[in-house]
C-alpha cells in the first residue's frame, strides 16, 4: 500500500474565548489562513490545537468545520490524543463520515507506560476497528517508541502508514528513514531542525513551526525540494531563531500570538495554559519580522 501524503501539514490551533469555549468563527479563519499560505494539508486536534483538552463533541465539531472549510482542497489529518484504546476508537469512528485522509494518534500517556506488547495491541485494535490510515505521533517522553518498535508497527500493521517523529533527536528520525517500510511515511516534528529533516528525506512535517509560520515552512519545503541548500540553510537560521522565541510550556499560546501578529486572530489558549507574556511577545515580534521575509519565495 502506498500512502501519498507529503509536504507541510500544519497542526491547526484551536481558538478559545475568554470563557474557554471554541471560537468557531476564529477557527474557520485559521483554516483559511493556512490554506492561503499554500499548505499541503491540515491537522486539527493535535498538540498545537490543544487536542488533549477537547471533549468528544468538540473534537467532532472542529473536524466537521475543517472539512467544510477545506472542501477537498487539501488532505485532512485528524489529531487524536487519547489515554485509552476505547476512546481512540470512539473518536476515530465519530469522524468516519468526514473526508479524513489519516489519523494522527499518540500512544497512551497518562500515569503508566505500556510495554511494547500493549502498545502493539493498542494500535492493532485501532487499525482493526477503523479503515482510516494511522500516523503514530511519537511525542510522549515517558512512552517514547524506539525506531525499531515503530518500524515493526508499520511493517506488521497495514493500517499504520506513518510516524510523526517529535522531540529533538535527529538521529532517531534518520534511523526511521533508514528502515521505513515501502509506502510508509516519516514526518518531522523536530522544529529546530526542519531543514535538516527535509534534507535527510523526511516526507513532510506536522509541527508547531508550520502552525505558526505556514507560508515560510512551505517556502522552506519548496527550496529543499528544488535543491537550493544554500538558501535553505539561510532560512533555517531565521526559522531557528523564531522557534527559540516561541518554544515554551505555553507553546500553543505563542503559536496563536504569532498567527494573530500576521493578521489572523487566533484567540486564547484554554485555561489553565497562560497566554503569551509581554516578554515572549517581544521576542516573537522581533524574530517573526525577520523570518517572514522568506515567505515571498515563489513555489517551485
Amino acid at each position: 500500500m502506498s500512502f501519498n501524503l507529503t509536504g507541510v501539514i500544519p497542526p491547526l490551533v484551536t481558538p478559545f474565548t475568554a470563557e474557554g469555549e471554541i471560537d468557531e468563527a476564529a477557527f474557520r479563519n485559521v483554516v483559511r489562513f493556512n490554506l492561503a499560505k499554500g499548505v499541503h494539508g491540515v491537522c486539527p486536534g493535535g498538540s498545537s490545537g490543544e487536542g488533549h483538552t477537547l471533549t468528544p463533541d468538540e473534537f467532532r465539531r472542529i473536524m466537521e468545520i475543517t472539512a467544510e472549510e477545506v472542501n477537498g482542497a487539501v488532505p485532512i489529518v485528524a489529531g487524536i490524543i487519547s489515554n485509552s484504546t476505547r476512546d481512540a476508537i470512539n473518536r476515530a469512528r465519530a469522524i468516519e463520515h468526514l473526508p479524513v485522509a489519516a489519523l494522527q494518534v499518540t500512544p497512551v500517556h497518562y500515569l503508566f507506560k505500556p510495554d511494547e506488547a500493549a502498545t502493539f495491541r493498542h494500535f492493532k485494535a485501532l487499525t482493526d476497528a477503523v479503515g482510516t490510515p494511522v500516523i503514530i505521533y511519537n511525542v510522549v517522553p515517558w512512552n517514547y517508541c524506539t525506531p525499531a518498535q515503530l518500524i515493526r508497527l508499520m511493517s506488521e500493521l497495514p493500517g499504520v502508514q506513518g510516524v510523526k517523529q517529535s522531540q529533538g533527536d535527529l538521529k532517531l528520525m534518520a534511523d526511521l528513514l533508514l528502515g521505513v517500510p515501502d509506502g510508509c511515511k516519516i514526518y518531522s516534528a523536530i522544529d529546530a531542525l526542519l531543514y535538516s529533516s527535509f534534507a535527510l528525506g523526511a516526507h513532510g512535517t506536522i509541527a508547531a513551526t508550520p502552525a505558526a509560520i505556514p507560508g515560510v515552512s512551505v517556502a522552506l519545503w519548496n527550496t529543499v525540494q528544488a535543491g537550493d541548500h544554500k538558501k535553505a540553510f539561510e532560512m533555517h537560521k531565521a526559522m531557528l531563531a523564531f522557534w527559540n522565541a516561541i518554544a515554551a510550556d505555553n507553546l500553543p499560546a505563542n503559536i496563536k500570538t504569532s498567527i494573530t501578529l500576521q493578521g489572523c486572530d487566533a484567540g486564547l489558549p484554554r485555561a489553565p495554559m497562560p497566554p503569551t507574556s509581554d516578554a515572549q511577545r517581544a521576542r516573537i515580534e522581533a524574530t517573526l519580522k525577520a523570518v517572514l521575509r522568506y515567505e515571498v519565495l515563489e513555489a517551485v
